[in-house]
């Protein structure tokens, strides 16, 4: 999954991104109003973390615009503004969900897998494909009833790729998923990622169609 973090104070920048790092999210880091802007406007995230007291351009003013763009980017303010109007004011421009400032950072991590569940239409964290589960929330996968070490990479793969289960992902979707807007990545990248996954699963569980993508089967072996 790819964040958008959008977030001036570096201090605290940094430790948010730390932190979803380490629970195998992708996070793009941006520094002010106008770069949030342009980066809702590629609708590039799979979720964005949106302060609102931001330089260039006010974090308020950034969500309003995206939504008169009619992008449905799911949002989650992160703000000292903590006055009831400023909540309500966030909500009707249409923000997903809003935490004041200072929050804790395992509520951080439930509030998006709470967003996340939204998103695919889930009542819990786990995602059950046939034999493959995966639980959002303590980044465990289990397959033919055992445990699988995954790295973070080939986590965020696997959940993309079983969140849409049945459905071929196009590579430019995964890619964007794993990596973001990092620019250095090889183009052969995912691939490497996706045979090392396969080694640890089956070789049959991810299903390649060449040139175009990967996809897991709704009940795969």
């Amino acid at each position: 999954m790819h964040i958008i973090l959008v977030e001036d104070d570096q201090s605290l920048g940094a430790a948010i991104r730390r932190a979803l790092e380490r629970l195998s999210y992708t996070v793009t880091w941006l520094l002010d109003g106008s770069q949030a802007a342009a980066a809702l406007r590629d609708e590039s995230a799979d979720l964005v973390l949106l302060d609102l007291g931001l330089p260039g351009k006010d974090g308020l003013d950034v969500l309003l615009e995206t939504r008169r763009n009619r992008i449905t980017t799911p949002v989650l303010i992160l703000t000292a503004r903590d006055g009831v109007q400023a909540r309500v004011q966030g909500l009707d421009a249409g923000a997903d969900d809003y935490l004041t400032k200072p929050f804790h950072l395992d509520e951080l991590g439930a509030r998006i897998r709470s967003l996340t569940r939204r998103m695919q239409g889930l009542a819990v964290n786990r995602i059950e494909v046939g034999a493959l589960c995966l639980d959002v929330g303590t980044s465990e996968v289990m397959f033919r009833g055992k445990r699988v070490e995954l790295t973070r990479r080939e986590f965020s793969l696997l959940q993309a790729l079983m969140e849409r289960a049945g459905r071929l992902v196009r590579r430019d979707a995964l890619d964007n998923s794993l990596y973001g807007n990092d620019k250095v990545v090889s183009d052969g990248a995912l691939d490497v990622l996706v045979h090392s996954l396969r080694r640890k699963l089956s070789f049959e569980t991810i299903q390649n169609v060449r040139g175009f993508g990967y996809m897991i089967p709704r009940d795969p072996q």
